[in-house]
């Protein structure tokens, strides 16, 4: 189990965020991604949808591609499929949600706090269950964020078009008075400024990637899945099921270096 790799999966180019964070903590180990860019955005899709694409994707990372631990980072996919993921597969399957909401729950200074994510995610009602169950203590306003992930898969995300969407959407966070702010979709730290400059300086802006890729090594550590910190770093891998050009364009800006080349792949 050592020598797999630690596999994980978004709609599209936002768990490229976790990517990035497990690549900086954990460099030793051998990382998978596929982003599902042929049938992004997850959001708009109904929850029966979106847990039957989840299934298919973690099959093939897991029983395909060998994976020792696997990061559903796509928060809508998580509120859709997570707990019959981890129900289903003899491996570790790790969210976003839960460690996102720890982190929120402990940069707060006055009890209000915000999450925004797409409309499948904040309809699931999982943001909602998972303060319930971290942080009670919390008055929670919950906002779908349409269009968010739309700008980010183009690239854009400074333009003046999103920041008056990002006014319009995020009113009542402002009006709530909150001052933690977590960015419910992979897909919202490249928009994070854009964010930033709507909710002001005095909001804290909470992504929930750092925090998954901290849990990944909590499960790691000590255990018998962990790769020898003395073998060399492998190189990550990129798989996508729509156009390999865009991916990798568009992926290494968003990503860096590591990501120079990806390879498609077909699913049911």
């Amino acid at each position: 189990m050592t020598a797999g790799p630690i596999a994980m999966f978004d709609s599209g180019f936002g768990g490229l965020t976790v990517a990035r964070a497990v690549i900086d903590l954990l460099p030793h180990e051998e990382i998978v991604y596929l982003g599902d860019t042929a049938r992004y955005p997850y959001g708009p899709r109904p929850q029966a949808e979106v847990r039957e694409f989840a299934h298919q994707i973690a099959t093939e990372l897991v029983e395909e591609q060998g994976a020792k631990l696997l990061i559903v980072a796509c928060n809508t996919a998580a509120a859709a499929a997570l707990s019959e993921l981890q129900e289903h597969f003899d491996i570790p399957v790790v969210g976003v949600i839960e460690p996102g909401v720890r982190s929120m729950a402990a940069a707060t200074r006055n009890g209000r706090v915000g999450v925004i994510g797409t409309v499948g995610t904040i309809e699931s009602g999982a943001y909602q269950t998972a303060v319930a169950a971290e942080a009670p203590w919390v008055d929670l306003c919950a906002l779908s964020c349409p269009g968010f992930v739309e700008f980010v898969e183009r690239g854009e995300f400074r333009s003046h078009q999103v920041h008056v969407l990002a006014e319009r959407l995020l009113a009542p966070a402002i009006d709530a008075g909150i001052d933690t702010l977590l960015l419910g979709c992979t897909h919202y730290p490249y928009l994070a400024r854009t964010i930033g400059d709507v909710m002001g300086r005095d909001v804290v802006l909470v992504s929930s990637a750092d925090e998954t890729a901290f849990e990944v090594r909590r499960i790691l550590d000590g255990s018998d899945l962990a790769r020898s910190v003395d073998l060399p770093a492998p190189e990550p891998r990129f798989l996508t099921t729509g156009d390999v050009d865009w991916f990798q364009v568009l992926g290494s800006q968003l990503l860096g270096p590591e990501l120079d080349k990806a390879e498609q792949i077909k699913l049911p």
